[in-house]
């Protein structure tokens, strides 16, 4: 403690205090590096880091990311091949998954579908190519959650990665008695569970979170800007089908054909409406 005394009594100006958070990194003493801690906002560890598969092949690329996400706190493990990956994540499994589209040995679509199949609350984010509308949507049918296009503005993947992280049962746990209860539909928000005429729904982070917040205004009409403030904390950008698409697989869970739907009706031109008295049937 001596030495730290010292060493805050020398440092003053920015490019100092960036030395003393490296210095009380390697003591362990503080978080590593992140944007925070490098203007000079230090923080105590509190909680565990959060660990976060990362599975791309681009050695540079990976490099790149992994260091970008350990300063900021989480804890990065990196592969290279996607017929790795279910393995990796039965092993360890991972708090998110940031996963690439072209991968030898398996594709990112499927390495997805396959991470579904094992868990429906795993967080993963994909890694798409710029206005590439085609494997963005269907990145999200096989049950992503979310996705970043390349080249990736580093603090926007830091963004979403928080999003992903903060939405889930790992960093937001809920009361043992929070419920949104509408007719046959029941959202255990402890659990982050579904149940509809009393069978359990799988339902994957992203399409349990629409859910919510669309229980949660039900009788209100939101338009796809208003549910991406309140998924993501992004605006409509006029492209993005993401929540096109999660609305559709939600429908048919539930049984709610697109054609005449009644419980997740579409109001042409303003957005969606989420009907609470359809939920009784």
């Amino acid at each position: 403690m001596k030495l730290c005394r010292r060493c805050v009594k020398l440092c003053k100006g920015f490019a100092q205090i960036r030395v003393l958070a490296y210095i009380l990194q390697a003591l362990n003493l503080f978080a590593p590096a992140s944007d925070e801690a490098l203007t000079g906002h230090c923080t105590f560890w509190k909680h565990p880091m959060p660990n976060i598969l990362l599975v791309e092949d681009d050695t540079a690329l990976a490099e790149l990311i992994a260091s970008y996400l350990e300063r900021n706190g989480y804890s990065v493990s990196v592969i290279g091949r996607g017929d790795h990956v279910r393995e990796r994540a039965r092993l360890n499994p991972p708090d998110l998954v940031i996963l690439d589209l072209m991968l030898p040995g398996l594709d990112g679509l499927q390495v997805c579908r396959l991470l579904r199949a094992d868990s429906a609350s795993l967080p993963i984010l994909m890694l798409t190519a710029r206005d590439d509308s085609h494997d963005q949507v269907l990145g999200l049918e096989m049950g992503a959650d979310d996705y970043v296009t390349k080249p990736c503005e580093p603090r926007v993947l830091l963004a979403r990665v928080r999003t992903l992280l903060r939405r889930s049962s790992l960093s937001e746990p809920q009361t043992a008695n929070d419920r949104i209860l509408m007719g046959n539909l029941c959202i255990d928000l402890s659990e982050r569970t579904v149940t509809w005429r009393e069978q359990l729904v799988e339902l994957s982070s992203g399409e349990y979170n629409l859910l919510v917040v669309l229980a949660r205004h039900a009788g209100e009409v939101l338009s796809r800007d208003q549910i991406l403030q309140r998924l993501r904390g992004i605006e409509f950008n006029g492209t993005d089908r993401s929540v096109d698409v999660a609305i559709s697989k939600l429908r048919r869970k539930f049984d709610d054909h697109a054609g005449e739907a009644r419980k997740i009706k579409t109001v042409w031109g303003k957005g969606y409406l989420f009907s609470r008295s359809e939920w009784e049937c």
